[in-house]
């Protein structure tokens, strides 16, 4: 498999999903800037959205869609990153993607952009608070977002919180939260992750 991403996107969560299942892969950079890949091919050719993640499979086919590209991940290996199919922990896992995709991810897209004006950052995060506010306690009372089993909702939630420290929201008011950040942060997977795309970010 060959993941296309982009240091510190929403791909970092496809790329934990593959690091937890041990799954060989490939990676292949995105300058989601220029659409360049890093060997200099457009990016829009390989996949006309745009945007990251793009999952290669050893066919060619290819698979985007954060949500989408962590069920194929984790289907690979099943019963380790997440339910099996049919059981209503496999519907609440969708649950969670969805709101993840929907509701965090998406809920923070207008930070990333330089042109929204900073009265409208303020209704953004103050929205975003609000899905704090659910998450919160159910992350006080458990490790992870299904129990005591990380999923891939948890590769996901983890990779679009991270993007808290670096758009300037203060998580302060939801100590689960931030808790969870920490635990979730120091998986070996994790922190491989994470230094391998920043090595990659700093040689740019």
């Amino acid at each position: 498999m060959k993941l296309y991403y982009s240091p510190s996107a929403c791909s970092m969560a496809a790329h934990i999903a593959l690091v937890e299942a041990g799954l060989p892969h490939q990676l292949v950079k995105v300058d989601l800037h220029t659409h360049k890949t890093a060997d200099g091919r457009d990016y829009y050719a390989i996949n006309p959205k745009g945007y990251v993640p793009d999952l290669e499979l050893d066919d060619g086919t290819r698979l985007t869609e954060a949500a989408v590209v962590l069920q194929y991940i984790a289907d690979r290996k099943p019963g380790t990153l997440a339910p099996a199919h049919g059981t209503i922990e496999r519907y609440r896992l969708h649950e969670w993607l969805n709101f993840i995709a929907t509701e965090l991810h998406k809920g923070f897209g207008p930070l990333w952009k330089p042109n929204t004006p900073e009265a409208y950052k303020s209704i953004v995060i103050e929205n975003l608070g609000k899905r704090f506010d659910h998450i919160e306690p159910v992350l006080a009372k458990q490790p992870f977002l299904m129990g005591d089993t990380f999923t891939i909702a948890d590769a996901y939630l983890f990779t679009i919180l991270s993007w808290a420290k670096l758009l300037k929201v203060d998580l302060a008011r939801w100590p689960a939260i931030t808790s969870y950040l920490h635990r979730v942060g120091a998986r070996p997977s994790v922190q491989t992750v994470q230094r391998t795309e920043s090595q990659q970010k700093a040689a740019a």
